[in-house]
């Protein structure tokens, strides 16, 4: 019987001279172990007992220091020792502990650097405390919301928890994260130099729990009173960022220990809300989204140069996401003056940076050196992949298309940026339809996360392998959509749209539904954004689809009245809202009503009035619902694409995790029944999707099919 050899021990230790090396070393980024924990803390103490070690020196293996917490035991039962324990333990030590930082400090990691007594970071370090994006708070009672302000100040550490933001090595060292900067690559010998150092210089233990972060009081309180108030307008309901605010304050209130048991009792406040349960879904789900067939069936092609056609809003914004991700780009327009245009939209951009001191004209120029702006297609000979990005009409498409198909080499990918529609037809069009593939970008799409990758009949595996390795250079999240009317957002987007119309058209006000999708977490309601994108839009996709619309379907035509008039929005200055010199911020329009309510008259609808629950309960089961059919149908892979997208694209609150994680939180039962009760008013509109009601009959929900990807 052959016996397996022993694992390799996730922390090992290493006497050189007088200073004991501990290194953490489980791959890929040395994450926080239940093994890893008690590793560390035996190490640690042996060390401490060893009166030849005068002091320890904690380094991670490779290119990471400590990444936080190790996601493969999420959800399990907790094993001793707990991470307090191990961050104490390395504080109480006796003898000078020095973490020597290269890569990723975050969570967990930077909390056992703060409990040791030195730190040093290399120059590629990156720290941070970023358990707020998973609606946790940093600590778990290992003192991270205690040290923190201890060491750099009440607003530094406000600012690094409530951001969930990484600091790279320069500002570490100036907010006073870190102690000094070391150069190269090399950890380890850099925390010798150091550890020697300090012996040398006769230092000894500085604990950080006894730094006077916070002995100017009043500046601490003032600090935490103004995250506070920031906290209450900006976290639209969030449970953890007030909870670190709060930590913060019984950590200027109180002794440390206290401050430390206290800050454990709100950690587990964090873990029992729900909101974490949607924050870690979408945590999980951004990393699954990119797990495609495709993407594993075939390698990316060469990826060097881009080409754009449209310089537009879109196109510009594109061409600024390309160069943003160090690769040239060539944009044709169709004369001279559209290309002038373009080129000052790219440049508008980066103008932008300059004026708030993030970009400087140097670099400015080095990157615009990448950019070519011409009016022939024969400009994409060399490209290798191009970007269409032009009206969205289909014939207008296809003849781009055919260009495209002309000029380009073999073997170049050609990408539409369609929002809705059929690139099987556009391909068509082309006798290269392996080679095309839908990249719907979100406006403005060098802001805009989510990347649409629509995946039409007769692409090749390369190309859409191609389109996800775009993706992550443009620093996108890419979910891959099949081909259908809209794709998955948008397809779905206008099903709840017309869901918010007809609540409107029933008796609530555009600005009532407004404010129950803000009160719900959405940073704006459907008419803000209807105004924002502008009316127009929607406009020329309804009049599109006229001619295919069921006539025994309920139509409201309020939205069709407004645009009548030429109120599209903020850019006319008036849309659903009035939009005073140029404001951003809109204010209702006692005319909108009146339009509002001469269209229920002429319906013969009897006004009535609905709550924010009466109005998010339709406007999510519409959203579900649909998002259910998109799903059967293959448009999306599994229902955590539809909420990727949906929480990338179109502001749906993290904290809820998705449309369809939040059906699974309030149950698919209680969608189901909303969606029969409201059937009774509206049978044709208010169809269950057979998707969920097997799901309920079968007693499952929506997660049970999110299965990973292999």
């Amino acid at each position: 019987m052959t016996t397996l050899p022993a694992p390799a021990p996730v922390v090992r230790s290493a006497r050189h001279g007088d200073v004991l090396c501990i290194t953490i070393d489980n791959p890929p980024v040395n994450a926080i172990s239940s093994a890893v924990r008690r590793g560390l803390k035996e190490a640690v103490e042996a060390a401490d007992a060893d009166a030849g070690v005068k002091a320890i020196l904690i380094v991670g293996e490779g290119a990471n220091f400590v990444a936080g917490a190790d996601i493969r035991e999420f959800g399990q039962a907790p094993q001793p020792p707990s991470l307090p324990e191990v961050c104490n333990r390395i504080e109480a030590c006796g003898k000078p502990v020095v973490a020597a930082i290269r890569g990723a400090a975050l969570g967990g990691g930077l909390e056992i650097a703060l409990a040791a007594h030195y730190r040093i970071a290399l120059q590629d370090a990156k720290l941070g405390l970023p358990e707020v994006q998973l609606g946790l708070m940093p600590g778990a009672g290992a003192g991270g919301t205690v040290r923190a302000p201890r060491l750099v100040g009440a607003q530094a550490a406000l600012d690094l928890m409530l951001s969930g933001r990484h600091v790279k090595a320069k500002e570490a060292l100036s907010l006073g994260l870190v102690d000094e900067l070391a150069a190269g690559e090399d950890a380890q010998a850099a925390g010798l130099a150091h550890a020697t150092q300090l012996l040398a210089q006769g230092a000894g233990v500085r604990r950080t729990r006894d730094a006077q972060g916070l002995a100017d009081r009043a500046t601490a309180q003032a600090a935490i009173d103004a995250a506070k108030a920031d906290t209450a307008k900006k976290s639209r309901g969030l449970f953890s960022p007030m909870k670190i605010v709060q930590a913060v304050q019984t950590a200027l209130d109180q002794p440390f220990d206290e401050a430390v048991k206290l800050e454990r009792e709100a950690f587990l406040a964090c873990i029992d809300s729900p909101q974490r349960a949607g924050l870690i879904h979408a945590f999980f789900a951004e990393r699954e989204v990119a797990k495609v067939p495709e993407a594993r069936a075939a390698q990316p092609r060469k990826l060097e140069r881009i080409g754009i056609v449209g310089g537009g809003t879109m196109g510009a914004g594109i061409a600024v996401s390309a160069l943003d991700a160090g690769l040239p780009v060539v944009m044709v327009e169709r004369d001279q003056l559209s290309i002038d245009r373009g080129r000052a939209n790219v440049e508008k951009v980066y103008d932008g940076l300059i004026a708030k001191g993030r970009m400087t004209q140097e670099a400015k120029a080095a990157v615009m050196a990448r950019y070519t702006g011409s009016t022939t297609y024969d400009a994409f000979a060399e490209v290798d992949l191009v970007i269409e990005a032009v009206f969205e009409d289909l014939e207008v498409k296809k003849a781009v298309f055919k260009e495209l198909d002309r000029v380009c080499k073999a073997g170049a990918v050609l990408a539409t940026n369609t929002s809705y529609l059929d690139i099987d037809a556009i391909a068509a069009s082309t006798a290269r339809a392996g080679d095309v593939v839908g990249l719907h970008f979100f406006s403005p799409a060098n802001i805009m996360k989510l990347l649409e990758i629509v995946v039409p009949a007769k692409v090749s595996a390369d190309v859409v392998a191609t389109a996800f390795a775009l993706a992550k250079r443009m620093k996108k999240v890419p979910v891959r959509a099949g081909v259908c009317d809209g794709f998955i957002g948008n397809r779905i987007l206008a099903v709840y749209k017309q869901a918010a119309d007809y609540i409107m058209e029933d008796g609530a006000s555009p600005y009532e539904i407004d404010e129950a999708v803000r009160g719900f977490g959405y940073p704006m309601g459907p008419f803000q954004v209807t105004d924002l994108a502008g009316g127009d839009i929607g406009w020329a996709t309804r009049k599109r689809r006229a001619a295919t619309r069921d006539p025994k379907a309920r139509y409201v035509e309020v939205a069709d009245r407004v645009c009548e008039r030429g109120w599209f929005g903020q850019k006319t200055g008036r849309g659903f809202y009035l939009y005073p010199q140029g404001a951003r911020v809109g204010q209702p329009d006692p005319e909108v009503l009146a339009i509002v309510d001469a269209e229920r008259q002429k319906k013969g609808i009897a006004p009535r009035k609905f709550t924010a629950e009466e109005i998010m309960r339709r406007y999510m089961a519409a959203m579900v619902n649909e998002g259910a059919k998109v799903v059967a149908e293959g448009i999306a892979l599994r229902p955590l694409d539809v909420d990727v997208t949906f929480l990338y694209g179109y502001g749906f609150p993290r904290h809820r995790g998705g449309p369809m994680k939040y059906a699974d939180m309030v149950g698919l039962p209680r969608i189901l029944e909303d969606i029969r009760a409201f059937a009774k008013e509206d049978p044709l509109f208010w169809k269950p999707a057979p998707l969920l009601e097997k799901l309920v009959a079968g007693g499952k929900d929506f997660s049970s099919l999110n299965q990973p990807q292999r």
